[in-house]
């Protein structure tokens, strides 16, 4: 069995083991700020590291979380990870994070599912602050003051509404970090947690290319990038290329084809994303020998990468009926992928308001 294939079989035990645990509160008895980043770190580079030392530095007595994406290892793009999230997590506490837990499941959710995942995290956490990184462009300015002013601002197609005042503060789509930063505003008005003030903005830093990043991990060559990623990051990548644990790009074929040749219509449709015109549509053109002939067949959807997202529930092929109680338990577990020290760790346990908390133990 192939790593990737490893990965998938225990993160799908995962899933439901979460599924099937209760969630338990507890009431959190600490004073001490904890500053919650949602980042991919796919991989860390200079842009997520000035967004932290940025947080870190305005708040330097408090616990610094990072949330990073984790089971079944694909990005909210439905693409796989460069690095497993345990290594993810590592480059994390090197340069600087205090905790690192694993978030949701973005490739096999849709981007508000995932949104609210993520947001009932932050509540889970007790979060005090929320940096955020975004792109400077007319008029965001004002959606950024809003919704620090608690306002519930929320993203429609090609405007951004202020649902507190019910007005329309911007008729146009926004670029995805910008998009995000909304996103987020709408689920955490819709779970009914007060950000007044709680958002650290920062504006997105020049001169990181993911593209070249990537190129570099899959050339071994890391010479053009440099600058791009802080000496943790590059020697993390250089480690696991020589361990052959870079994982991007890399799917579970045989599932996909499985799950693609023989599912029948009814098991297709109830699949998350998934409609009869899109079922209908890989089973009229099927059987698939290879992913190619498979990826002509989807359709494409609202999103440019919606065939790859997809694939990737094809992979994972989970009802969406079974995605919505998992959101409406989230986070039931709050599962830690690393810590600085022990002491980290127990502030963190002091703070967040869920008795359910395990550590991650890999494909051990």
């Amino acid at each position: 069995m192939s790593q990737v294939s490893k990965i998938l079989k225990r993160d799908k035990k995962l899933f439901f083991d979460d599924l099937d645990c209760e969630c338990s509160n507890s009431i959190a008895s600490s004073d001490i700020n904890l500053v919650a980043d949602f980042t991919e770190y796919n991989p860390l580079h200079n842009g997520h590291f000035h967004c932290m030392k940025t947080a870190k530095h305005m708040f330097p007595d408090s616990l610094f979380v990072a949330i990073v994406p984790g089971l079944f290892e694909r990005s909210g793009r439905g693409i796989p990870y460069i690095l497993p999230r345990e290594i993810r997590a590592e480059i994390a506490i090197s340069v600087g994070a205090d905790i690192v837990v694993e978030g949701p499941p973005m490739g096999i959710m849709g981007s508000g599912q995932y949104s609210l995942c993520l947001c009932k995290m932050f509540k889970a956490l007790n979060t005090s602050y929320i940096p955020r990184g975004y792109k400077p462009v007319e008029g965001f300015d004002e959606i950024l003051k809003r919704i620090n002013m608690g306002h519930h601002i929320a993203p429609k197609p090609y405007k951004i509404v202020d649902k507190t005042t019910n007005e329309i503060i911007l008729k146009d789509k926004l670029e995805e970090d910008n998009y995000v930063i909304t996103s987020f505003s709408n689920s955490l008005s819709k779970i009914g947690f007060d950000y007044t003030n709680k958002f650290i903005f920062v504006e997105r830093i020049e001169g990181v290319s993911g593209t070249l990043i990537r190129e570099s991990i899959l050339n071994d060559n890391f010479d053009g990038v440099l600058d791009m990623m802080p000496s943790e990051t590059i020697e993390v990548l250089k480690r696991e290329i020589k361990n052959d644990s870079i994982i991007y790009g890399i799917r579970d074929v045989e599932s996909i084809l499985d799950t693609a040749n023989n599912y029948d219509f009814e098991q297709l449709s109830t699949l998350n994303l998934f409609n009869d015109k899109l079922a209908k549509n890989i089973i009229d053109n099927g059987p698939y020998n290879d992913l190619e002939q498979l990826e002509k067949s989807i359709l494409y959807g609202f999103s440019s990468h919606f065939r790859q997202r997809v694939l990737s529930i094809l992979e994972n092929p989970i009802p969406k009926k079974i995605i919505s109680d998992y959101i409406d338990k989230y986070p039931s577990n709050i599962r830690i992928l690393g810590y600085k020290n022990k002491e980290s760790l127990e502030k963190f346990i002091k703070k967040v308001n869920n008795e359910n908390i395990s550590l991650f133990n890999g494909l051990k």
